[in-house]
């Protein structure tokens, strides 16, 4: 091993400095002030002028200030990372590595301890994961015959979804709400006559209050070699594409797998009411969904209620869903329900789209129309839309015309006009002009 004429001497003076007692390592005083006249600062300026070691980050030794033998060996440590040092350079490195030994293994130490800190705090803090949305929303909903105005859609709502990942197999959820009218004086929920005219005001009622608590809490759990899922608490469900057939708030389980060889998912499910105007405790079924061929897919169940009697007028009920993308840009959905009540004891809900939003492309657009027929009695508790959709006595049936568009990244904007009537006898209509923008994040 070749070395030039300095670092030949520098070493000489390492060799007598490491032979004395005065600076010598010492376990029990490790972080000590180290004189100035320490033999280590001629190693490390050589280091430095040799372009090894950088000082303390400002190319300096912080001028005549006293160093700690904890900041040396910081030094020592940021220069034994480094690589293709020479053979001089090597040789001086390893001389101070031996004097900052116990130094050098608490800063080890202590960077082990940070760096697993760090981790545990970015799992901890990964494992969570939040989406949501707010909504501006203004309606124009009138009754052609009396002319009144309903206020109860004209409003401000929030929704905050969180999940925290508990494995690699479960998940705990929870869906936070919070729904309030422009009209701090008015309420939200009305009576409706025989008719399914609003008649008055009894405050407001809502989804689990709708209040900002949170409203529904469930767990949800995956298996990903199977494929198997399964879903348990208080959530929002729906059966059927467009949930015509159950869309509400309910208690209860439900489960599903992949059906091996096709492109479903079999499920089953077990539910019992949970809040809202739902008269029967309880429903259990099966269903299935997915794509039966290349632009056509399917969405099947069937319920039955565990009540002996039938209450409200049935106790099994089933749909048969569909849809079909027809060319390119264009889908067709239909859902057929059917219940054994006695009148009224069926709904059929087409809906045409014309492309679709994307939230992460400004400018996209979807133009849908859609014709809903509702039988009183035609469904379990269908989803009603934000009140666009209402169960009212007799049924409804009308025509949906709608654009959504996408003005700017996460912000859909969506404008609709209903015309809408009952099914029965009742001279009952109103128009609907609903615009509202939904602000997701």
């Amino acid at each position: 091993m070749k070395l030039n004429k300095k670092a030949t001497a520098l070493l000489l003076g390492l060799t007598l400095g490491l032979s004395g007692t005065a600076f010598a390592a010492d376990g029990a005083d490790s972080f000590s002030d180290v004189p100035q006249g320490h033999w280590a600062y001629d190693a490390l300026d050589y280091l430095a002028k040799d372009g090894v070691i950088d000082g303390m980050g400002d190319g300096t030794f912080q001028g005549n200030r006293t160093m700690t033998r904890y900041e040396m060996a910081s030094i020592v440590a940021k220069a034994m990372q480094k690589g293709g040092l020479g053979v001089g350079d090597q040789a001086v490195l390893e001389k101070l590595e031996k004097e900052y030994g116990t130094e050098l293994a608490a800063l080890k130490n202590q960077v082990n301890q940070n760096t697993k800190d760090i981790n545990d705090l970015k799992n901890g803090v990964g494992r969570f994961s939040f989406d949501g949305m707010v909504r501006v929303q203004y309606d124009h909903d009138k009754d052609e015959h009396t002319n009144e105005l309903d206020p109860q859609n004209r409003r401000f709502y929030f929704n905050l979804n969180g999940a925290y990942k508990v494995n690699d197999h479960w998940k705990a959820k929870f869906q936070i709400e919070k729904n309030t009218t422009y009209e701090h004086n008015a309420h939200s929920q009305y009576n409706r006559n025989e008719t399914g005219l609003p008649e008055t005001y009894t405050g407001y009622k809502g989804w689990s209050g709708h209040d900002g608590n949170i409203q529904r809490i469930w767990v949800e759990g995956y298996n990903p070699h199977s494929g198997a899922w399964i879903s348990i608490g208080r959530a929002w469900r729906g059966l059927g594409a467009q949930n015509m057939f159950l869309g509400i708030e309910t208690d209860g389980v439900q489960a599903g797998v992949p059906i091996p060889g096709t492109h479903l998912t079999g499920s089953a499910f077990y539910m019992t009411q949970a809040t809202g105007d739902w008269d029967v405790p309880n429903w259990y079924g099966v269903g299935t969904w997915g794509n039966i061929g290349h632009n056509v897919g399917i969405n099947l169940a069937y319920a039955k209620s565990g009540q002996k009697d039938k209450t409200p007028a049935f106790d099994n009920a089933y749909v048969l869903s569909g849809w079909w993308n027809v060319v390119k840009n264009v889908e067709f959905k239909v859902d057929y329900t059917k219940t054994n009540a006695n009148v009224r004891n069926h709904g059929i809900f087409y809906r045409l789209n014309y492309r679709n939003t994307d939230l992460s492309k400004p400018g996209s657009y979807q133009l849908y129309t859609r014709y809903i027929y509702k039988g009183e009695n035609g469904h379990i508790n269908g989803d009603d839309e934000w009140n666009s959709i209402p169960s009212v006595n007799g049924g409804l049936k009308g025509w949906f015309f709608g654009v959504k568009y996408v003005p700017w990244q996460n912000i859909e904007w969506e404008t609709l006009y209903a015309h809408e009537k009952t099914i029965s006898d009742s001279d009952w209509s109103r128009n609907l002009f609903r615009t509202q923008m939904d602000f997701h994040f």
